[in-house]
């Protein structure tokens, strides 16, 4: 199964975290002192919020898989499509270890494409700056072209 993900910016986690709750009739899965998430059944979504943005607002899009099949297909339909493809492989963030990669749409907007590993007790896991990878949604340029940098996780 695939779950389609959202992850926005917001300025106030507490009313955030008050009005989606409220919103989508259930509480948080998880909650933290900057980020909340929500993994809804119907519909099937990993909504996450973060105050860790520079502006509120949607941060990224994504597909979450429930396996690694279903990940390297995804990898595989992007590539076929000649989409520039930036491949992070097994990394941290957003209190979780994934493997993922990432794709932009023609906008800018980047879409995720992740199987979750497990979670973590931090956000984000600091790698050697040479091993940096883009962490959250690469910024500015489309993904494969330049990589962002640790400190503006998502």
């Amino acid at each position: 199964m695939k779950r389609f993900h959202v992850h926005l910016h917001v300025d106030d986690l507490a009313r955030s975290i008050g009005f989606y709750s409220k919103l989508f009739a259930a509480e948080p899965a998880r909650v933290e002192s900057d980020y909340a998430k929500w993994m809804l059944d119907d519909p099937p979504v990993n909504f996450a919020i973060s105050t860790r943005g520079d502006r509120p607002g949607i941060d990224h899009l994504g597909i979450q898989t429930d396996a690694a099949a279903e990940l390297a297909a995804l990898k595989a339909r992007a590539q076929a499509a000649d989409m520039a493809l930036l491949d992070e492989g097994e990394t941290t963030c957003c209190y979780a270890r994934s493997e993922k990669h990432w794709v932009t749409d023609p906008q800018g907007i980047a879409w995720e494409h992740f199987h979750t590993l497990g979670n973590i007790p931090v956000f984000h896991e600091k790698k050697p700056v040479a091993a940096e990878g883009a962490c959250c949604a690469p910024r500015g340029k489309p993904v494969g072209i330049a990589v962002k940098s640790a400190d503006s996780c998502c």
